[in-house]
């Protein structure tokens, strides 16, 4: 692929961005910033949290686990679909009745403020970290693909990413982002149907016998009910799948201010169910996308597999200009769902929870002051890509730390948890504490799992860590509230 071709394209895509924001960002203001005046249509906010969902690890990991770990990832995405229920019938009904803007604001009311300003700390690590993380990945596939050939060394790489998030969501923030997340879902699932198109042509697998083909390959094994030590035991991944869904979408300022931008609570559980719905399917499109790229990796003698596999095939195996096209647009509109949302949440978060701007400053004065909060992160962001890319060196690290992200949704866990489900209030200025030691207390347990029990966590461990939270504040509880 020529690299002023891959120039032109992501132009042309962050036009639309800038026109989308050009076109939602007229008067706007913080009400419009950080919940987009609760005027959005559910289906929009629905459609959009799709490609939210769907980061650019997805876009590329979830068809390159297929020939090791075949569908068996499906049972999690079935666990995603109970983990929604529970948002929807649980979770959504308080946040609308408290009438939130953070979410981390209900631990105020519950416990305390040290509780509040713990959840949304932990809200903040987790998601500049993961932002980041996730970003690096694609910058990295753009640096290879077309930066290095045209001389630009990553940092400018990355500096330029995140300026043009900035210009497409420093006007209305979450407003925005519900729209150009539409566009965003819309441009990877093209792309996942372009490139099942392309390939399956290939193979010489004609339209109707695609389903059969796909149902018949000894890698499409979705349930795993043998050894119930291993990773892919069906009761392990189905259950961890709710609660990465209740966790990493019921208790993440990210993607539940997407929700709280529709008009009411029933249309905010709509927008769930037929999110709930469309998500299982996409995720299937990726896993029969899996299938197809292994069998033409198999049959054309391409050494690629895992993360390598999609992009390999996509850009450099002479399937044509057409599946490259929409492989690197499919890219980068994953990528740019989850980092411009994640930008706008942690301007919001940082806004309302850790300097308390409307209670603090005056309505003239609020605006600015966001608007400065938006830039230093934006900021933080480039400094953190930037320091993966020179600093840490080994990319198994930069993997870990990402992993270890996820240890820090256990403490919200077990907090919200301990706060719906119990009447016990607890000692506050020790909830940081207990947060704190959970997740190390989970890492140690998890490292060890294997000698002392003969067992894999696997994505369990989100589970064990909100329990271990759970315990520590029983035992700082002090009467019935």
């Amino acid at each position: 692929m020529q690299s002023t071709y891959i120039l032109l394209l992501i132009a042309a895509y962050f036009g639309v961005l800038i026109l989308i924001s050009f076109l939602t960002g007229k008067n706007s203001d913080n009400a419009a910033f950080f919940k987009a005046n609760r005027q959005s249509p559910w289906y929009i906010v629905a459609f959009g949290m799709i490609g939210a969902s769907l980061s650019g690890v997805t876009f590329i990991s979830v068809p390159g686990l297929i020939e090791s770990n075949q569908f068996s990832y499906f049972q999690v995405v079935l666990g995603y679909t109970l983990g929604y229920l529970v948002i929807g019938t649980v979770l959504l009904p308080l946040y609308y009745k408290m009438n939130l803007i953070s979410i981390y604001t209900y631990l105020e009311e519950r416990f305390g403020r040290n509780s509040y300003k713990t959840g949304a700390s932990f809200f903040l690590l987790s998601r500049i970290v993961g932002a980041s993380f996730r970003l690096f990945l694609v910058a990295n596939v753009l640096q290879i693909i077309l930066f290095d050939n045209l001389g630009i060394p990553f940092w400018a790489t990355v500096v330029m990413t995140i300026a043009l998030i900035w210009l497409y969501t420093f006007r209305s923030g979450i407003k925005t982002i519900v729209y150009t997340d539409t566009l965003q879902t819309l441009c990877m699932l093209i792309a996942v149907g372009v490139s099942i198109y392309y390939v399956s042509d290939d193979l010489g697998i004609q339209g109707a016998d695609l389903i059969s083909h796909i149902t018949n390959s000894e890698l499409s094994k979705i349930f795993f009910f043998d050894d119930y030590k291993s990773a892919d035991y069906f009761w392990k991944q189905f259950i961890s799948g709710a609660f990465i869904a209740i966790v990493m979408t019921g208790l993440d300022q990210d993607m539940m201010q997407k929700n709280l931008t529709c008009r009411n609570l029933k249309d905010a559980q709509k927008n769930m169910f037929w999110f709930t719905i469309v998500l299982v399917f996409v995720n299937l499109f990726f896993m029969a996308l899996g299938i197809l790229l292994t069998e033409y990796a198999r049959r054309n003698g391409i050494d690629a597999s895992k993360d390598d596999l999609f992009p390999v095939i996509a850009t450099q195996s002479g399937l044509g200009i057409g599946i490259a096209t929409f492989f690197v647009l499919g890219l980068i509109a994953a990528a740019y769902s989850s980092a411009d949302s994640a930008l706008t949440s942690l301007t919001t978060s940082f806004s309302i929870d850790i300097i308390d701007i409307e209670r603090r400053f005056s309505p003239a004065r609020q605006e600015s002051i966001r608007k400065q909060i938006h830039i230093a992160i934006s900021i933080l962001l480039i400094l953190v890509i930037v320091s993966f890319k020179y600093f840490i060196k080994d990319e198994s690290v930069i993997a870990k730390l990402f992993v270890f992200t996820g240890y820090t949704y256990g403490p919200l866990l077990g907090l919200f948890s301990f706060g719906m489900f119990t009447k016990w209030q607890v000692k506050d200025k020790l909830v940081p504490i207990i947060a704190i030691l959970s997740p190390i207390l989970s890492y140690f347990i998890s490292v060890n799992s294997l000698a002392w029990f003969g067992f894999e966590f696997g994505f369990f461990i989100l589970i064990l860590n909100g329990a271990l939270t759970f315990l520590g504040l029983v035992l700082i509880r002090t009467q019935h509230h």
